[in-house]
């Protein structure tokens, strides 16, 4: 029984080390999987059906659009995102905006990517406007991010 002790501690320390030292679980980059993107994409759904807006939201969806960043007052990086299993025939579309004065622009972004996305969703007859995709500095608001290539922006 003693022999097995130093066994089973290393065998532990060796499992505790890959969990610390995974890529996959870096906590500088770490944000909640977005699970069951359909799932999650509804609630943004049933947001545009009832005109809501200050609904915070997270899902996924693939870069359709790039557009020229808006310099004006806080400067924003924007794309439109198609979103999936939206519950009529026609696509929901998404405008991100994405504060670069408060985080990083995603630089590598091209369309036919995915971005998977914490924010907040303001109506508008288009599909509506993601923000808040950065973390607050007055702390006043949930922090949002933006998910690219395994990187997280916020």
């Amino acid at each position: 029984m003693k022999s097995l002790l130093p066994v089973l501690f290393l065998a532990l320390l060796a499992y505790g080390a890959a969990q610390y030292f995974d890529p996959e679980k870096n906590p500088s980059d770490s944000a909640p999987a977005v699970q069951n993107t359909e799932l999650q994409n509804q609630k943004i759904f049933d947001a545009f059906q009832h005109q809501r807006s200050d609904v915070q939201v997270q899902g996924s969806g693939t870069v359709t659009r790039l557009l020229p960043d808006d310099l004006k007052g806080s400067r924003h990086q924007r794309f439109i995102l198609t979103l999936s299993g939206a519950p009529s025939q026609r696509a929901h579309t998404l405008l991100v905006a994405h504060n670069i004065d408060l985080a990083d622009k995603i630089l590598s972004l091209k369309v036919g990517d995915r971005i998977d996305f914490n924010g907040e969703y303001e109506w508008n007859p288009k599909g509506g406007v993601l923000h808040w995709t950065h973390k607050d500095p007055d702390r006043r608001h949930e922090d949002g991010w933006l998910k690219h290539a395994g990187k997280l922006y916020q």
